[in-house]
């Protein structure tokens, strides 16, 4: 019988933020350019990321709007596989042993690789979590045990729609923590309604002892600390993905890194600025 363990680096994270609001921001792999993931990764780290979330590329990302849309279309250009973010986490391990790496995708190529290969190959790279969006909860004993017994946590998102026999399903299953998408739509909508979102996130914590991080919409430092106030972890992707797209655009290739890198940086640390005076204001 294989023993389920979470994983060390995840709860070291959130342990670290006791009190106060980790930041989680996504990236999409080898978007705009592979060279550039890797810089960019590091410099989220330098500029307060507790956990990044890395973007597998994949050709229907049904939950992703427009701007993370377009990114995986890039990265997909640019022959990115899932084989090639794994080999991501790698290098990024090569320098941090410490931040937390939660890929987040859909269910095909993780199907293609096999998962029981999956799941060694990520333990071996150095992945903490994987949040698959079209794994249904009901359905992934067997890939939460193959996880489990590698020290990987599964992520589960829950919605506005979710109904209380889900949230419990998803709390007896999830690790690490859950994904709360704050809005009925795709990545980068907006109309974020905090009052709304704190409500459904007090319910979800009836039945969810893990961290709750919360995401879509959330698009500058005011949204940020709008939703610290209720969650333990932001996370955010759609504007930072933008952010980057932006940095490289016209630069020649063997300066995009540091361009991704910089812009990446600069616009993180406004938010984790944000949350860190909310919490001083808060004590």
């Amino acid at each position: 019988m294989t023993t389920v363990k979470s994983s060390p680096r995840l709860s070291a994270a959130f342990a670290a933020r006791q009190g106060g609001t980790a930041l989680i921001p996504y990236l999409m792999a080898g978007d705009p350019a592979p060279a550039v993931t890797v810089a960019a990764m590091h410099a989220l780290v330098a500029a307060g990321a507790d956990v990044i979330e890395l973007g597998v590329p994949f050709s229907d990302p049904m939950a992703d709007g427009p701007v993370i849309q377009a990114a995986a279309e890039r990265a997909l250009a640019n022959g990115v596989s899932l084989r090639d973010v794994l080999g991501m986490v790698r290098e990024f391990r090569a320098q941090d042993a410490d931040t937390p790496i939660v890929l987040m995708g859909y269910a095909n190529p993780i199907e293609r690789m096999g998962a029981a290969a999956f799941v060694d190959a990520a333990a071996q790279a150095g992945v903490d979590g994987v949040l698959t969006v079209d794994y249904p909860p009901e359905e992934v004993d067997e890939f939460s045990r193959l996880l489990g017994g590698r020290q990987i946590d599964p992520i589960f998102l829950l919605a506005p729609t979710s109904s209380d026999a889900r949230i419990a399903t998803v709390a007896e299953v999830a690790r690490g923590y859950v994904y709360y998408v704050s809005l009925k739509g795709v990545t980068g909508a907006g109309h974020l309604d905090t009052a709304d979102v704190a409500r459904n996130v007090a319910r979800i914590r009836r039945s969810v002892t893990l961290p709750v991080g919360v995401g879509f919409g959330i698009r500058d430092a005011a949204s940020a600390s709008a939703v610290a106030e209720v969650a333990d972890a932001v996370v955010i992707g759609s504007k930072l993905v933008d952010t980057i797209a932006q940095a490289v655009q016209g630069v020649d290739a063997a300066a995009q890194p540091e361009a991704a890198a910089r812009a990446a940086g600069q616009w993180l640390a406004t938010i984790r600025s944000a949350l860190d005076a909310r919490q001083g204001k808060a004590a």
